[in-house]
């Protein structure tokens, strides 16, 4: 009796898994990419130019689009990364994650 209710259960405890896992890498990526903005941001500083920055990002982010915004003595860079995870089951779980860092720009 036990057996046939585990059987039934098994699809499901699998999906859980299966659904942590997901959100476990949606936060690690979510770090690189934050990592990654942060990386554009020290080059945009530096005085870089916008194709070294988006290399720079790209290098920690593979993937990600670049956004780089320099206004005043500020630059910030943005950084977003489409996520969709594997299979059907999960395909509502996509998400883009977005991260950004601003610094200031340094004077030659």
């Amino acid at each position: 009796m036990v057996t046939a209710e585990m059987a039934m259960a098994m699809p499901a405890l699998v999906l859980v898994a299966l659904a942590l896992a997901w959100m476990l890498s949606l936060g690690v990526s979510q770090g690189t990419l934050a990592h990654a903005a942060r990386e554009g941001a020290r080059s945009a500083a530096r005085g870089d130019s916008a194709p070294v920055v988006r290399a720079a990002v790209r290098r920690v982010a593979p993937g990600a689009v670049v956004t780089i915004a320099r206004g005043g003595s500020l630059v910030e860079v943005s950084a977003s990364l489409q996520r969709r995870p594997p299979g059907r089951l999960l395909r509502p779980m996509g998400r883009t994650l977005r991260a950004s860092a601003t610094g200031w720009q340094e004077v030659p």
